[in-house]
């Protein structure tokens, strides 16, 4: 697993990226509380859903195997991004990219999505991710990083008429 140390990307001299441990909870929780409120159609899970959760919730998720990255802009929670790691499986997935508004065109989500990447590389897994169909931006980060369309498409979650698309990472 990465470790805080492991991850020191500047874009700017106000700017930060780093893995978030458990302590750092209740920042993971306000970032990403902001991205299923400004982005709901971005993501499976929905804002109310997510309030709900208790504060046990949000310290054990920083524990799932894989990083969780959280950008910081003039020292607040301003993006994020995590790789889930199952220990069983052969791939890795990209979970929960987001910046916040005032943030974008910083380059944080390709730093945060750069930094995932690597670490994935170094457990030479296949990496998946989700977007949701009409998400272009995301999906022109994605391609540019190597990712390509599976064809594999799923509701965004239960309820929802909206679709996402599983791509993977071609390294080759």
């Amino acid at each position: 697993m990465l470790s805080p140390a492991a991850v020191a990307t500047v874009t700017t001299m106000d700017t930060e990226l780093r893995v978030a441990p458990p302590g750092d909870w209740e920042d993971f929780r306000a970032v990403r509380l902001r991205a299923l409120a400004d982005s709901p159609t971005a993501f499976g899970a929905t804002l109310d859903d997510a309030r709900a959760q208790p504060d046990a919730a949000w310290r054990d998720r920083l524990q799932v195997p894989g990083p969780t990255l959280l950008a910081y802009v003039a020292g607040s929670p301003a993006g994020m991004g995590g790789l889930f790691v199952p220990e069983d499986e052969d791939h890795a997935f990209v979970w929960g990219m987001w910046v916040a508004p005032e943030a974008r065109g910083r380059g944080l989500g390709r730093a945060i999505l750069r930094e995932l990447l690597q670490h994935a590389e170094q457990l030479d897994r296949t990496v998946l991710l989700h977007v949701t169909e009409g998400n272009d931006g995301a999906r022109r980060l994605y391609e540019a990083h190597g990712f390509v369309a599976t064809g594999e498409w799923e509701p965004l979650r239960e309820g929802s008429s909206l679709q996402i698309e599983l791509l993977r990472l071609d390294r080759g």
